[in-house]
């Protein structure tokens, strides 16, 4: 523990924080690895200098009282004797943080919940794809393991926490969750799952990654995009299993029909050519090659919001995802072998990430689409969206000697030209390093 935390502004607090705990969680860009986490495949991200403050106080009024220092997210407070009650059609921000709660009070079978008062603060705009939703449920996991005297791994904390943000329906898979613990100053992190486990990637010196908020909000719990790319991929899984003899019943994940085969990438990525056409699959004609009933393949392979869904894209999703997964393991080993031209390499698998996320995966959005063209074209050497897309961030690869031109460039070709850009533009185009993970402060 650090004896001098951060401070927060209190000009608006509604209740006393003596005796503050301090919890800063720096946010979180995906170098590369998008949409893979879910499938069991390994991924590359980075924690941010740009973060997430949570100012608690432990106390015997019996309620977890929640505070936003932004006026535009509502006060909120429980009864630490009630049941936490987490409404997944309405995802507001205090639903993230009851996540957290509710997935330790739940580890350890807590009857009771520590008093508790927090007040949240943050240096980056809200669903912008830094994983902010996730550092609040990962942020509320650790102060309610500390207030409530437990411990915890980090290992075991990431874990858990990647688990209870399906409380409010995002069917995940942990990269998030798991950075935003194993994170170390200095390196970007492998992170690779089942068991979890993070081994350091060190960047190329010469190049700096720049982030840039295209400035459309996209909250991933507040729609079905996501979960219905988790529900593609799941059916590809049990597709491709059948057409090779396993048995659908037993996998998920399209790692695990890897797994099963004992095959590389490669030959999964031309076994997706053989087996899938492209036009979208029906339902009706997914049950009949699976040999399963409507009312089957709802309950066991669709998430509750995905049930309205008619046709899924398993050509695309699971191109995207053995792709990806490649070009995870390409940009580790560029970063291992530190070949003269290692920049241009990483930048060109950033740039074949994003065309795969544009075109295969159809995650991006026409900002992002402008952004990324706006990014290359002011020099950088690789651009791709960062986080689950729709909206948010665009991370790019620059040379450190273009820096200031390339943040000039794209401030001029993006943000000035729009007034409301141009108002986000100070939070939302900056340059940053891979920081630690989250850390806990004790006030005097």
């Amino acid at each position: 523990m650090a004896s001098n935390p951060p401070k927060i502004k209190t000009s608006i607090l509604l209740f006393d924080l003596t005796g503050t705990l301090f919890f800063l969680y720096f946010l979180v860009i995906h170098l590369l690895g998008e949409h893979i986490d879910y499938c069991g495949y390994s991924v590359l991200p980075m924690a941010i200098e740009q973060n997430i403050l949570a100012a608690v106080s432990v106390n015997n009024s019996g309620m977890i009282q929640l505070a936003n220092i932004n006026p535009q997210y509502k006060d909120y407070k429980v009864s630490c004797s009630e049941d936490i009650a987490i409404n997944k059609d309405d995802p507001k921000w205090y639903y993230y943080f009851l996540c957290g709660v509710k997935g330790i009070q739940e580890k350890f079978g807590i009857p009771r919940l520590a008093g508790m008062s927090c007040v949240v603060d943050g240096s980056i705009p809200p669903s912008s794809g830094l994983s902010s939703s996730s550092a609040l449920v990962c942020c509320a996991g650790l102060l309610t393991m500390e207030a409530n005297q437990k411990s915890l791994s980090k290992v075991a904390l990431a874990e858990i926490c990647a688990k209870c943000e399906r409380y409010i329906g995002t069917e995940g898979g942990g990269m998030d969750q798991s950075i935003s613990f194993l994170a170390e100053k200095g390196t970007a992190k492998l992170i690779e799952f089942h068991p979890l486990r993070a081994t350091d990637v060190k960047l190329p010196e010469g190049a700096v990654f720049v982030i840039s908020n295209c400035c459309k909000e996209m909250n991933k719990a507040a729609s079905s995009h996501y979960n219905i790319r988790v529900v593609e991929c799941r059916i590809a899984t049990k597709m491709l299993a059948h057409h090779r003899g396993l048995d659908p019943s037993k996998v998920s994940k399209l790692s695990q029909v890897q797994t099963e085969l004992n095959a590389s990438l490669e030959e999964m990525l031309a076994m997706v050519e053989e087996v899938f056409h492209p036009e979208p699959y029906t339902r009706e004609e997914i049950c009949k090659l699976l040999s399963i009933t409507s009312e089957k393949f709802s309950t066991e392979v669709l998430s509750a919001n995905t049930q309205q869904e008619t046709h899924f894209k398993l050509y695309q999703r699971s191109k995207h995802v053995y792709g990806e997964a490649a070009r995870v393991m390409s940009f580790k080993s560029v970063c291992d072998s530190e070949p003269v031209d290692a920049i241009r390499l990483l930048g060109d698998l950033m740039n074949q990430s994003h065309v795969s996320c544009r075109d295969l995966y159809e995650c991006s959005c026409p900002e992002l689409d402008q952004l990324v063209d706006i990014c290359l074209k002011s020099g950088a050497v690789g651009s791709r969206l960062t986080g689950a897309g729709w909206g948010g961030c665009a991370v790019s690869m620059v040379p450190s000697k273009k820096v200031e031109s390339f943040l000039k460039a794209v401030r001029d070709a993006y943000y000035t030209p729009d007034p409301r850009r141009a108002a986000m533009e100070k939070q939302s185009l900056f340059v940053s390093k891979p920081a630690g993970g989250a850390a806990l402060f004790l006030e005097d």
